[in-house]
């Protein structure tokens, strides 16, 4: 009987596992085909692209497209070759953070270590070269913390971004144009500044968070 018990255990734990995964997968396929049907829905056709200007790392675009309800629009449209940025983390949850002056801004930022990506290069490489020159550091371990869109209304940026840890000091070596400062500061304190709006930084907020997110769940602190 017992035997027979544990078979019968075992067969609705089998039956329930795969309802289970067969409700993730028809929950999943629901939300991929709503996904394509807006973008089929929400899609706009270029029409025409003409080049206004082409620059050293940005070239701008004025292109004709046609809408969904058949009548055209013009978009002008930044292309950029996209970046990578680092959340380079210490044994003891600290970050290596860079203040460097922001010309379009007019003021210093304080942000992760980031830079721009050369073309054909793999983002990941990008991203170790980038940790290196900035700060002098190196890592045994990358994680993936998923792509970066820092405005799309006229810009097809992407950032990449990963999470760099088991930290090696190396040395530094900026630009000839490049001058910045390295500072440590804790992850919990980067939370609360990015709360705060102490730090402004698009791409550090996104991966502050997420960083913060993986290493203390849905805790808070005061």
């Amino acid at each position: 009987m017992r035997l027979c018990n544990n078979k019968n255990v075992s067969f609705l734990l089998l039956v329930n596992l795969l309802l289970y995964y067969h409700w993730h997968a028809k929950k999943y396929m629901d939300l991929k085909s709503k996904g394509d049907m807006y973008q089929m829905k929400l899609s706009e056709k270029t029409l025409s692209s003409e080049l206004l200007y082409e620059g050293k790392i940005i070239n701008l675009y004025r292109d004709t497209v046609e809408l969904e309800n058949h009548t055209n629009a013009m978009r002008e449209v930044v292309h950029h070759p996209g970046g990578v940025s680092i959340v380079a983390l210490t044994e003891d949850e600290q970050v290596y953070m860079v203040r460097q002056f922001r010309y379009p801004y007019h003021k210093v930022i304080l942000e992760i270590p980031a830079g721009k990506l050369s073309p054909g290069e793999d983002p990941l490489e990008c991203g170790k070269r980038e940790l290196e020159e900035e700060t002098g550091m190196t890592a045994k371990q990358y994680e993936n913390l998923g792509d970066f869109y820092p405005s799309v209304g006229y810009v097809d940026e992407v950032i990449y971004c990963y999470l760099a840890t088991g930290l090696t000091s190396t040395q530094q070596h900026l630009d000839e144009d490049e001058f910045l400062d390295v500072e440590l500061i804790p992850l919990k304190t980067l939370y609360q500044m990015v709360l705060s709006g102490e730090i402004q930084d698009g791409k550090t907020q996104s991966a502050i968070l997420k960083v913060y997110c993986k290493r203390y769940g849905n805790s808070r602190i005061d």
